[in-house]
């Protein structure tokens, strides 16, 4: 084995985005004669350190060369016939410079060189051409960790380079990517055919590449069942570009923004990728995203489960019952009414003054069972919810175990690694917290104001949810070990999740939905829906686990179209109708009320579970809101 392929053996390998489209976005010039991309190592050499550099700092470890089109033939057409060993060479070690220096200034692990090698331009053509076109190029870049061959669209072309690199002594590690399509008929290039031909050429690793994100992820879970892989003969990449635009609703956009990109990396990791990074408009706050998915990538191939065999069967809803008035309601099939509430962001006394004096108020109306409090809602640095309940019960003078509302805070996968999500948990039991509602979590916000934060999901919403029923609620830890000796070591948390009824994938979010039920779930809490139509996909679920409905509280029609831009949030046109029919102010809070009354009237008439209410800008609307709503 070689430096390279063994950290591929060792885990996930991040590289980094594109060359061309990130050149072009510092310049603002296309590669053309006297401004060619592939010069720049030597004639440029500072804008190709500021592209490595971006993915460095983003958390790339393999920087790729650029000499993509670096070849005989791409450089004759743009007059540079005569320098294609000099290019590919000065390439190389640029490259390699760059790595060198950054690791001895930022410490951390290997980081690597992959040589770019891309397609002439005309792939039709015969060995001898081939060989004419790359014997330099490929002399030039010997120095590199690997050889990346990319967006190659004919499986012909692509196996004759390979043929071509096998006669050259001492090549590197070859990566073998195809540009597929996903085609009515099928693939363009069928996982088995590019794995085959790649692992008959020599490739260690195969993969894709200038593909979109969906596709990349498909051909990566296809090609992970083939021999080839399964006995470790070759390992699989994918840098896909940033996909086009999109029908979604009634507009044409792209949902490729660095976010997604993070979900990607981590979800086609686990379905079987080692080396993955991007292509086409994929640049370095891209590449952050997938470092900070990719640091929290589950360690485990497939479904969690508890280790050890539980001292007694998981708690029972009629132990549940007992947690407080909001759990018995559920399980008793009552009408259930839980309040949202945003912990405290800074430290200012009046304000979680005000936060109390309203949990009070709520208390004293007897219109809600339960207070549900958000951790880290939108990636936003909150008091933990375990704080805010001991602060409200301190100044409130509740006994633990005789809370005036059950207490629910939300339990979030996001910050804390397996070990320190069980410890939280059983902190919260001894305290008496003993609803949870368990979600992923947003990712952290990369906002200028603070230094950017790394997101752990060391476990799924699926995973922590079965870890809680099938293990501290059979009594015994995430690692399967009891949770005590003494004759009961079981906890009884009531469990929640959650759900978005409007999500762009509503296959996917079903799906994840049956995991979570199956996992051992509770009761499910909606995102916000402002009509009865995307709530139809719960018709069946509804008739064996509780569901409580999503209402938010809008103070006018600014605070609802900053609502429509949150992922998941659908604000129908007839609600912006509404609250845009009248300027003032007061009228717009008015309206949104009505609106949120409305709702609540329309979730009991059609027999939920219970309401969720919400109302991130203000709070003394809620008790008018459930005031009006609750019949």
């Amino acid at each position: 084995m070689n430096r390279f392929l063994d950290a591929l053996g060792a885990g996930p390998l991040l590289a980094d985005g594109a060359m061309g489209s990130y050149i072009f976005e510092l310049t603002g010039r296309l590669s053309e004669p006297n401004h060619v991309y592939e010069s720049f190592s030597l004639d440029r050499p500072d804008i190709i350190r500021e592209v490595y550099l971006g993915y460095l700092r983003a958390g790339s470890r393999c920087l790729t060369t650029n000499t993509f089109a670096a070849n005989q033939e791409c450089l004759t057409a743009d007059g540079l016939a005569d320098r294609v060993l000099e290019l590919n060479r000065a390439a190389i070690d640029l490259a390699r410079d760059v790595t060198d220096k950054y690791r001895r200034s930022e410490g951390g692990e290997d980081l690597f060189v992959l040589a770019s090698v891309g397609p002439t331009l005309n792939q039709a053509q015969d060995p001898e051409s081939i060989r004419r076109a790359y014997q330099q190029q490929l002399e030039g870049i010997l120095g590199a960790d690997a050889v990346l061959l990319e967006t190659f669209r004919s499986l012909t072309n692509l196996q004759q380079v390979l043929a071509v690199v096998k006669e050259i002594n001492d090549t590197p590690p070859i990566i073998a990517q195809m540009a597929v399509q996903r085609e009515q008929d099928g693939w363009s290039t069928t996982p088995q055919q590019l794995v085959e031909a790649a692992v008959a050429g020599g490739a260690a690793v195969v993969g894709v590449n200038c593909c979109t994100p969906w596709d990349a992820e498909d051909f990566i879970e296809s090609a992970a069942e083939l021999d080839e892989v399964a006995d470790g003969s070759v390992r699989l990449s994918a840098m896909p570009n940033a996909g086009g635009f999109q029908h979604i609703g009634n507009r044409y956009m792209t949902r490729v923004n660095p976010e997604f990109m993070g979900r990607w990396a981590r979800s086609t990791t686990q379905k079987g990728a080692r080396l993955v990074g991007g292509c086409c408009e994929i640049h370095p706050r891209h590449v952050w995203e997938m470092h900070n998915y990719l640091a929290g990538r589950s360690s485990h191939a497939g479904a969690v489960t508890v280790a050890g065999a539980p001292t007694k069967p998981a708690t029972d809803a009629q132990t549940k019952s007992g947690n407080g008035e909001f759990s018995r309601k559920l399980f008793a099939g009552e009408f259930a009414v839980s309040v949202e509430i945003l912990p405290s962001r800074g430290t200012a006394p009046k304000l979680l003054q005000r936060k109390i004096d309203f949990v009070a108020d709520l208390t004293r109306s007897g219109l809600a069972d339960a207070l549900d409090i958000t951790d880290g809602s939108r990636g936003i640095p909150l008091m933990p919810p375990g704080d805010f309940i001991h602060i409200v019960r301190e100044r409130l003078d509740w006994q633990t175990g005789q809370d005036a509302l059950e207490l629910i805070p939300h339990f979030t996968s996001r910050d804390l690694n397996t070990m320190g999500l069980q410890a939280r948990l059983i902190g919260y039991w001894a305290n008496g917290i003993h609803n949870v509602l368990l979600i992923t979590g947003d990712p952290p916000k990369m906002a200028p104001s603070y230094p950017p934060s790394t997101a752990v999901f060391d476990l799924s919403s699926v995973d922590l949810i079965r870890l809680v029923q099938g293990g501290l609620n059979a009594g015994v830890d995430f690692g399967g070990q009891a949770l005590g000796k003494h004759a009961d070591p079981r906890t009884h948390f009531t469990i929640g999740t959650g759900f978005e009824p409007e999500a762009l994938d509503m296959e996917a979010e079903m799906s994840k939905l049956a995991h979570k039920i199956d996992a051992g779930a509770d009761y499910i809490m909606t995102q916000p829906a402002f009509g009865s139509e995307p709530l139809t996909c719960l018709d069946d679920i509804r008739r064996s686990l509780p569901v409580l409905i999503g209402v938010l509280v809008l103070t006018g029609l600014d605070h609802a179209l900053r609502m429509r831009d949150v992922p998941g949030m659908v604000v129908p046109d007839t609600v912006l109708e509404r609250l845009g029919a009248s300027r003032d102010r007061e009228t717009q809070a008015a309206v949104g009320q009505e609106l949120a009354a409305e709702q609540v009237r329309r979730v009991q008439a059609e027999g939920w579970a219970g309401v969720y209410l919400m109302s991130p800008a203000t709070h003394q609307p809620i008790m008018d809101v459930l005031a009006a709503g609750l019949t």
